[in-house]
């Protein structure tokens, strides 16, 4: 078994995380309580965490921290609410009990495996009602989605709920190398895993940061900060990265997907 050090990114204390290879991350807007790692020195975008969130300290730790880390050791991203556990029985898991489901070292079959990613959510089966008042454009432009629950898609849900026609935007600035094949896998799937949550050794995380930042960067040029208003939009960046995470790992490396908890009464 190999070494795994997590880092739990969070705008608020956490008081019940007692495992010592899980690292507390802030990003709130108070000050850093102490021993919590910070992401507002060096080189950082700690300023855009409203549109960012939890990717404002993967940003850090990619420019900051990445290259220190051991070749060899996993590394895994978390949240304050969400963590990976090593149990099939999530409605066990809670603050009081967190520590014990928590994994202490890689498994040794995670070796068979280039990285591990949440067990993903589906989208499908959406209301009628729903559809109509938040996916109207869409089913003016194809009324079967009403009916066919293959063509209630991510690609489909994003437009719904974080703005039409952005995830379009978005996918038209990606290289050339991604962006068909992205665009495809958002039209047909139904699934994606969630939080932007993985774990990877640090040849690979590297990979990933160095595509997907300068994606989002490109983003910034489309989509104004002060466009990016309410619930739906503001954290546009995060939602983006939520779903090419999905397609982007399972695209270029072996995965395996593994259970994760929220923690709903944080």
């Amino acid at each position: 078994m190999r070494p795994i050090k997590f880092f739990c990114v969070t705008d608020k204390k956490v008081n019940f995380l007692t495992k010592n290879n899980h690292n507390l991350c802030w990003v709130g807007k108070e000050d850093s309580p102490e021993n919590y790692f910070r992401c507002d020195t060096g080189d950082n975008i700690y300023h855009k965490e409203k549109y960012y969130s939890e990717l404002t300290f993967h940003y850090w730790y990619w420019k900051n921290l990445l290259n220190k880390a051991d070749k060899n050791n996993w590394i895994g991203f978390c949240q304050k609410r969400r963590y990976f556990i090593n149990t099939e029985k999530t409605y066990l898991v809670n603050q009081s009990n967190l520590s014990n489901f928590l994994f202490d070292q890689a498994p040794i079959e995670w070796e068979n495996y280039d990285v591990l990613i949440c067990k993903p959510l589906n989208v499908s089966g959406v209301k009628k009602m729903k559809i109509f008042k938040r996916g109207f454009k869409n089913l003016v432009k194809d009324p079967s989605i009403l009916f066919n629950k293959k063509k209630q898609n991510l690609y489909l849900h994003f437009d719904m709920h974080h703005g039409y026609g952005n995830l379009k935007k978005a996918i038209d600035l990606l290289d050339e190398k991604n962006k068909d094949d992205f665009l495809n896998f958002m039209k047909n799937n139904n699934s994606f895993n969630p939080h932007i949550m993985f774990i990877s050794k640090p040849e690979i995380i590297k990979k990933w940061f160095n595509n997907l930042f300068p994606w989002l960067k490109a983003c910034e040029q489309k989509f104004e900060f002060k466009n990016l208003v309410g619930y739906d939009t503001r954290r546009l960046f995060a939602y983006l990265s939520e779903r090419y995470l999905s397609y982007w790992f399972k695209k270029n490396y072996r995965f395996k997907e593994i259970n994760w908890v929220q923690l709903d009464n944080f």
